[in-house]
């Protein structure tokens, strides 16, 4: 008697015990999480003029030092989350981190210094080290392993309608406030308020639909402590080594378009022509809007790449795209005009290519016992990048010129090119790589 067709959705073989049903919750997911950890770095600077006043001309160094804090709490915690997701399941430490976000975005205008808006960024950045963890981890337990460049492709595509959604519609909603009558304080704070109330609703309907299955039945008996340090002795490996360092430029450089492309635009609006500051922060999201749309395009063709190239050689190829698009930067003279347009397209296609890129690799260099530890590690190496690169942007950002986060994100991608390019034919996929909660077979 003939096996039963294996489950689809969108293309992407699912694996064994995972539902359409979890398969559209984890696309979900993606969407709603990306739109989450999308929209704070978008408004820091509408908040930074609005609510505390900061001049202009510190707002850089303000915006590298939230970033920094962030990233920093998110070092700290990003291997427990891997290794807590591995023992618990993945379900549980996502939820957690959709409730620390609810709690960071409530709070963030009602913050009365620096001191306590890094504080609350610090809060919202563990939450989105839990999100960043387990979107990453999710996306490779649920698809067969032919399917894992589709269920990333799909991830970035989902990802990418978050980030749209953030940057044309949330960060609008002070704008659309305004406009009804309230003052420029408490449109902001009701706006925060208003998606803190989403993201409440979201973690509730994920709880539901997503798989509340563990990683293994073996799990619960090996301690944390051995977990984490599986996940970085697997640094030896020198696919895991390229991956891990492709997450450090990768994840930096969405954090740079979001926040540093944003209080460019921003900046420029406000200072040279005359807009207010929700005026400057919805220019600045369409701006940043169309950076997220050309990712969204992208995302199939990456992950389409990603289930026909060697893994290690498509990492490259994306890290050296992307260092391109981020190095156009110094090309841009006016940041609301055509020339900035062009870079976001470029940037776009850079983006995506990074984001969708080094988790595949990743997952075939793994064992799947050990895969939600590695992938924290894989985010820990993201947050990593984001804090060196959010503290060097900002400092360049007022020092130097908008562009110099961009540049320094560029760098960053050549050398892991050079890396990629020095250690390629020493690559070989694990055998163990599909052995553990799944043992799926090829059909």
């Amino acid at each position: 008697m003939a096996a039963p067709p294996t489950p689809r959705v969108l293309g992407a073989q699912l694996a064994d015990g995972v539902t359409r049903g979890n398969m559209w919750a984890l696309l979900s997911f993606a969407t709603a999480g990306t739109a989450v950890v999308s929209f704070l770095p978008s408004t820091q600077p509408h908040v930074l003029t609005t609510i505390l006043g900061v001049p202009e001309s510190a707002q850089g160094t303000v915006v590298g030092l939230l970033g920094f804090s962030a990233e920093l709490a998110m070092i700290l915690s990003l291997a427990w989350y891997g290794a807590l997701s591995d023992r618990f399941g993945r379900r549980l430490v996502l939820i957690a981190g959709l409730l620390l976000c609810a709690v960071g975005v409530a709070l963030f205008p009602f913050a009365g210094n620096t001191a306590v808006l890094v504080a609350l960024r610090v809060v919202f950045g563990l939450g989105v080290a839990a999100l960043n963890a387990m979107m990453s981890t999710i996306a490779i337990d649920y698809v067969r392993t032919r399917s894992r460049g589709k269920s990333y492709g799909l991830i970035g595509v989902f990802g990418g309608l978050g980030a749209l959604v953030a940057v044309l519609v949330l960060v609008r909603l002070p704008r659309t406030l305004e406009a009804q009558g309230l003052d420029a304080v408490a449109a902001t704070r009701t706006s925060f308020l208003i998606i803190a109330g989403g993201i409440l609703v979201v973690a509730g309907l994920l709880w539901l639909t997503l798989s509340p299955a563990k990683a293994g039945p073996a799990d619960g008996h090996v301690p944390l402590s051995r977990l984490v340090r599986e996940g970085l002795v697997l640094v030896r490996d020198p696919g895991v080594a390229l991956s891990y360092a492709a997450s450090f430029v990768a994840r930096a450089d969405l954090a740079i378009v979001v926040g540093f492309m944003s209080l460019w635009i921003t900046d420029h609006a406000v200072n040279e022509r005359g807009m207010s500051g929700a005026e400057a922060l919805a220019r600045a999201g369409a701006v940043v809007g169309v950076a997220q749309m050309v990712a969204l395009a992208c995302a199939p063709l990456f992950g389409w790449l990603g289930d026909r190239m060697r893994r290690q050689d498509l990492v490259i190829v994306a890290q050296l795209v992307a260092a391109c698009a981020y190095l156009s930067t110094l090309l841009v003279t006016d940041p609301l005009g055509t020339d900035m347009i062009v870079v976001a397209v470029l940037i776009g296609v850079g983006e995506i290519a990074g984001i969708t890129t080094a988790g595949p690799l990743l997952a075939q260099q793994v064992p799947a016992d050990v895969r939600g530890t590695a992938f924290g590690v894989h985010t820990l190496c993201g947050a990593a990048g984001i804090m060196i690169l959010s503290a060097v942007g900002g400092l360049l950002y007022d020092a130097w010129r908008p562009a110099g986060p961009f540049v320094a994100a560029g760098v960053a991608g050549l050398l892991v090119a050079a890396f990629g390019l020095a250690v390629r034919r020493r690559v070989r996929a694990s055998v163990q790589a599909d052995l553990g909660r799944e043992a799926m077979p090829e059909r």
